[in-house]
């Protein structure tokens, strides 16, 4: 320990830094949705086409006021889980950034992100169409699977729940509880 600066110079330079102390507290964070890029959404679908839009819309979300926030999200469910069905193969793709923005705090839409996450973890609408008219199983593109591998990308960060149930924001923790609940958690 370093005793207490007394405001008197002491003649002598110190040649001790004192940032690495401050930085030392805080952890270091990376930038959200780094690895947005790593994705090739051009290459993949939404309900609208091409998901090129999608790395707006999670910026958006990240980075906007919480009426910016709040459109940018509406529009991404319309794109990835309208009416309860993943509707594209962007759907698994969009999880993991879904999962990153609603742990960071100043997200606005945090809990609106958990019921979407559960959305697509409750999404069961191809499997059971699929179910009564099998041939639905021998289409090119399968809706079937994009539902199964967006639940799976769901269900894989599930580890990140009781951080989010910790939190004191009682709308995340009920809708993070319910989460939790249709994961079997």
């Amino acid at each position: 320990m370093r005793p207490a600066p007394t405001g008197k110079p002491t003649g002598t330079p110190s040649t001790q830094r004192t940032d690495r102390e401050t930085s030392a507290k805080v952890p270091a964070r990376t930038a959200p949705l780094t690895t947005l890029g790593q994705v090739p959404w051009s290459e993949i679908k939404d309900s609208t086409g091409s998901a090129d839009a999608i790395p707006l819309l999670l910026n958006s979300v990240a980075w906007g006021d919480e009426q910016t926030a709040r459109t940018a999200l509406t529009e991404l469910r319309r794109r990835i889980c309208q009416f309860g069905f993943v509707v594209e193969q962007a759907t698994a793709a969009t999880v993991p950034f879904l999962w990153e923005l609603a742990q960071l705090p100043h997200v606005t839409v945090r809990p609106q992100i958990i019921q979407l996450l559960r959305s697509i973890a409750d999404a069961r609408q191809w499997e059971s169409t699929a179910a009564v008219y099998p041939k639905l199983l021998n289409r090119r593109e399968n809706p079937v699977v994009w539902e199964r591998a967006a639940r799976r990308a769901v269900r894989d960060r599930r580890g990140v729940l009781p951080g989010l149930l910790a939190e004191e924001d009682a709308e995340l923790a009920r809708a993070t509880t319910e989460l939790a609940r249709s994961l079997g958690e």
